[in-house]
């Protein structure tokens, strides 16, 4: 496990009471809150009668030796990595009027925050000589499709998609009143949607395929998504922002289990084997596979998730695994931070991070209270 911050600390708690026997190196660069994480998360799953099996290494990801040298002693079956250079819900902090503003410049505009420290990951993994099966949290909706370009993608990603499918499946059931257990749902849908469903009721700009069966049985005619979408705000609403990491880290922890004991189960998932946006995906020891539902290609599906990434503020990824930006979500990062990209090459994401975190702090810093 690479970074032991609020998702990080709740996917290892998850873990360690999941009765899964495997052994788990946490590790993160604050060497004395990550022995202190993790020390804690043994304590407690001891008090619930939970057996682990957890060490901590400190990782500096900007060392990339180092990190091969830490993967190859360790020789992980599967590395998980939440680590980021700014959480998505930071902003969140900012008076609502100011984040009303800034939120509208979507989520890709704050990409070098996301794809730097993966960036090294990838590369410490190649140089390492193991062969782990790494799931991502930060941003894998784009920052897979990116680095699939230089053959450095991580097997799969997690939460964004997969944090809706038990709202959906709910809202199903309670429209067509059948047990839940009944319900199965295959849903195509990028970060953006699947952001903003759960907070309008709607897909806004953005779309997505959707497939519903129960028992078996095709319904997809039966059921219309927007009724479907529309509870989720309502009847189905959940708690948000970092309140509601846990839900990501359960996607995470749901993923990891069904690798380890390669159930093969149906799950869903971000940036499966490098694609853009999310998919329902079979998962076992040998990673994440694309299922498609009947009447769904793969053309379709990846056409509405490219579409979802649009809405979302990166427009396309060129062959060479370049980034390039929206105009209308960057004009509102320039406007509000001074911050201004029309495209990024993969090198280029570390200086950019550098300048966006720090126009960034120096923007928050306007609003702190005294």
């Amino acid at each position: 496990m690479v970074g032991l911050g609020d998702l990080g600390g709740h996917v290892l708690e998850l873990l360690c009471s999941a009765r899964v026997p495997i052994r788990i190196v946490a590790s993160d660069i604050d060497e004395e809150s990550g022995y202190r994480k993790t020390n804690l998360v043994q304590y407690v799953a001891s008090q619930m009668g939970f057996d682990t099996n957890i060490d901590f290494r400190k990782i500096d990801l900007y060392n990339i030796e180092e990190t091969a040298g830490l993967i190859s002693d360790v020789s992980p079956d599967i590395i998980f990595t939440s680590a980021s250079l700014q959480s998505w819900w930071v902003i969140n902090f900012l008076p609502k009027e100011v984040f009303d503003k800034l939120d509208k410049a979507r989520f890709g505009p704050w990409l070098p925050m996301h794809l730097t420290l993966l960036y090294k990951l990838m590369q410490a993994v190649k140089l390492s000589g193991r062969r782990p099966l790494v799931l991502n949290a930060s941003f894998p909706d784009v920052t897979h499709q990116i680095l699939s370009k230089i053959g450095l993608a991580p097997d799969c990603g997690i939460g964004n998609v997969h944090n809706l499918i038990q709202p959906i499946r709910r809202s199903v059931a309670d429209i067509l009143r059948v047990p839940v257990e009944s319900v199965t749902v295959y849903v195509y849908m990028a970060h953006f949607v699947s952001h903003y469903v759960p907070r309008f009721g709607d897909t806004g700009k953005g779309s997505c395929l959707m497939k519903v069966h129960v028992d078996g049985r095709d319904m997809s005619g039966v059921v219309k998504p927007n009724e479907v979408f529309m509870s989720l705000p309502k009847r189905w609403r959940r708690t948000g922002s970092v309140g509601g990491q846990i839900l990501t880290a359960a996607s995470a922890a749901s993923i990891i289990r069904a690798v380890a004991l390669d159930s093969k189960e149906l799950l869903h998932a971000p940036g499966p084997l490098g694609l853009p946006g999310g998919y329902p995906v079979r998962v076992g020891e040998k990673g994440a596979q694309v299922v498609l539902a009947d009447g769904v290609s793969m053309e379709k599906a990846i056409a509405v998730n490219e579409e979802g990434n649009r809405v979302d503020g990166v427009e396309k990824v060129l062959d060479d695994g370049t980034a390039i930006f929206t105009e209308k979500e960057m004009a509102i990062m320039k406007e509000m931070l001074g911050y201004d990209l029309k495209q990024m090459k993969i090198e280029e994401s570390e200086k950019m991070a550098k300048e966006l975190g720090n126009r960034f702090k120096e923007f928050a810093s306007r609003f702190r209270k005294a």
